[in-house]
C-alpha cells in the first residue's frame, strides 16, 4: 500500500481556502464595536470569567500576554464597570478578577454576537448542516496542525 501524503490535495487546498475566506468574511469585530464597544480579544476575556473570576497571571497565560499587557486590559473593563478586582482569599499579594452585573450582561450580549450563525450557514438545507455538523466533528476530533508562526492572541 502506497504511503499517504502529508502534502495537501488540490481539493482540501480549495476547501482550506473557501472555508477560510467565508470565516473571515464573517468578521465580527464590528457588531461587537456597535454594540458593546469591545473587541472580540475583551469579549473572550469577558466570557471566560463568566465562568468565575480569575488572576491576572492565569488572564495573561490564557490569552499568551505577559503580566503588565493583562493588567492594561483589566483596568481598561475595570474603567468601564464590567469587572472588579478583589483581593485572593488565599495570597494577599494576588487580586482575583471577577464579573460585574453589567460584565456578566456584555458577556452574554458578546457571547451572542460571537456564536450567532451567519445568514447563509443558517439559510443551509437541514440535511447540508447535518453533513457539515458531522464533517466538523470529524476535523474537531482529529489532532492539530502545528503553529506555522506564534499565536498571539488580542485582547
Amino acid at each position: 500500500m502506497p504511503a499517504r501524503s502529508s502534502q495537501p490535495t488540490d481539493a482540501a487546498v480549495r476547501v482550506w481556502t473557501a472555508m477560510y475566506a467565508f470565516v473571515a468574511a464573517q468578521d465580527r469585530r464590528k457588531p461587537l464595536r456597535d454594540v458593546l464597544d469591545l473587541g472580540p480579544g475583551k469579549v473572550r476575556l469577558l466570557v471566560m470569567l463568566a465562568d468565575g473570576p480569575m488572576t491576572l497571571r492565569e488572564i495573561a497565560a490564557a490569552f499568551g500576554i505577559d503580566a503588565p499587557a493583562a493588567t492594561v486590559t483589566v483596568d481598561k473593563l475595570a474603567a468601564r464597570g464590567l469587572v472588579k478586582r478583589t483581593p485572593h482569599p488565599n495570597d494577599n499579594r494576588r487580586k482575583l478578577v471577577h464579573l460585574t452585573d453589567p460584565g456578566r450582561d456584555a458577556a452574554a450580549r458578546g457571547q451572542q454576537i460571537l456564536t450567532e450563525p451567519p445568514a447563509a450557514l443558517a439559510a443551509l438545507r437541514p440535511e447540508d448542516l447535518a453533513a457539515l455538523d458531522q464533517i466538523m466533528s470529524r476535523l474537531d476530533r482529529m489532532p492539530p496542525s502545528p503553529p506555522t508562526s506564534p499565536d498571539r492572541r488580542d485582547v
